[in-house]
């Protein structure tokens, strides 16, 4: 299904998603209050990027003018800045916050490194049963808790939160609460505007334990620490049902691991092509959610064709999204409609672009493969790595890190 161009701003994306995408959102759509989607807001966050202070700061929850998280990640996760120009971006920066924001930068590329060799194994526990308490509560997220409601309040209306939130929200669900985990990690990627089931997964796994067999035990201390006014406002202050440490948990056992964490036998086929795979001349380029910024390679390849971008149907119905997550989308695709002819369709990938020939980049995740194959692209470009995947071992940041050092 052919949709008209969404037109620019906030409140006419808003009105666009409520008209086309509506009855996929699971809440009346809304804009984020503190992000705008779109090159142009990349690139002014891009520009006026200040790590001073990054490396000490990055943790800080409130005030928020104590905070010093950059906040680049919706606009990674949608390639409106891809790692290597994040990268290349801290160079003039001061050496601790420099190492420390390519640091974080290396995590999003193991993320997703991991999820193009595991796909949806990352679903499930990589390398230890999840730390889970003797007893469970009865809700994972009390709204008695000021910590929490304010936590979920920002997450549901602005779609974002720093990273000492999210590691206090998944301990809290799971190492406190005893909650599956896959239905906190739902509840994040369905409001995050960074949402993406690499790094969200990841992320889960390791604070609750999945992941390396030691949990972050989330308690009041915490929060002293990092936002020290939600104690002092909070109903519960002189009864904090997480003022101690979490219990250490019982043993769970281990999962049986796979041999993928291991070593990949075929890393070309995670990392994708090398060089851009031609099998004919396109007439259009399909751009999809993993990238959609002015740097895209097939973009750039055909700066005068048009551009197309399909909601994929089944998979918005099945995901049931916060609507800012699709106006973020609907603002980037306009902000777009400003330099290229966008076209924006409705329906199943395969039927919507079926007998178009199109360039398209390869994106590292496991739905690009299936809708490519169906699709059947006549050019294929290669994915912006900062690291092209290797064959070594995987199963922890430090083992996949020292892979890559050998291979420098």
């Amino acid at each position: 299904m052919l949709l008209p161009t969404p037109a620019t701003g906030p409140d006419a994306a808003v009105e666009w998603v409520r008209t086309h995408l509506g009855d996929l959102c699971c809440d009346e759509p809304a804009a984020s209050p503190a992000f705008r989607g779109g090159q142009q807001a990349a690139d002014t966050a891009l520009a006026t990027l200040d790590l001073a202070g990054y490396a000490a700061r990055r943790n800080e929850v409130l005030p928020r003018s104590r905070r010093g998280a950059t906040r680049l990640s919706p606009f990674i996760r949608y390639g409106l800045i891809d790692l290597p120009t994040a990268w290349a971006a801290a160079s003039g920066a001061p050496p601790r916050d420099r190492t420390k924001f390519r640091d974080e930068l290396q995590w999003q590329e193991y993320a997703r490194h991991l999820y193009a060799r595991l796909g949806h194994r990352m679903a499930t526990a990589l390398r230890a049963a999840p730390a889970r308490p003797a007893r469970s509560w009865d809700e994972p997220w009390p709204a008695t808790m000021n910590c929490v409601a304010t936590t979920v309040e920002e997450l549901e209306t602005d779609g974002w939160l720093v990273n000492q939130t999210r590691m206090w929200m998944s301990s809290q669900w799971t190492v406190r609460a005893g909650a599956e985990w896959t239905a906190g990690e739902d509840r994040f990627f369905t409001h995050l505007l960074d949402g993406s089931r690499a790094a969200n997964r990841l992320g889960w796994q390791w604070t609750i334990g999945a992941g390396t067999g030691k949990p972050y035990g989330f308690s009041r201390w915490q929060v002293q620490k990092r936002a020290p006014q939600l104690c002092q406002d909070c109903a519960l202050s002189d009864d904090c049902p997480i003022q101690d440490w979490p219990d250490d948990p019982p043993p769970g056992g281990s999962p049986p691991g796979s041999p993928l964490l291991r070593g990949d036998p075929d890393p070309e086929a995670t990392g994708g092509p090398r060089e851009p795979q031609r099998h004919g001349e396109p007439g259009a380029v399909w751009l999809t959610a993993e990238s959609l910024g002015d740097a895209d390679p097939a973009l750039s390849a055909h700066p005068g064709l048009p551009v197309v971008f399909v909601f994929d149907e089944p998979l918005l119905a099945r995901l049931n999204l916060a609507g800012k997550r699709l106006v973020f989308l609907a603002e980037t695709l306009a902000d777009l409609a400003r330099r290229r002819d966008v076209e924006v369709r409705r329906g199943r990938v395969r039927e919507e672009l079926a007998g178009r020939a199109v360039a398209v980049t390869h994106a590292p995740v496991p739905g690009f493969r299936t809708r490519s194959a169906a699709v059947g692209p006549v050019e294929v470009h290669p994915w912006p790595w900062l690291h092209r995947p290797h064959a070594g071992p995987a199963g922890s940041y430090s083992a996949w890190r020292n892979a890559l050092r050998a291979r420098a």
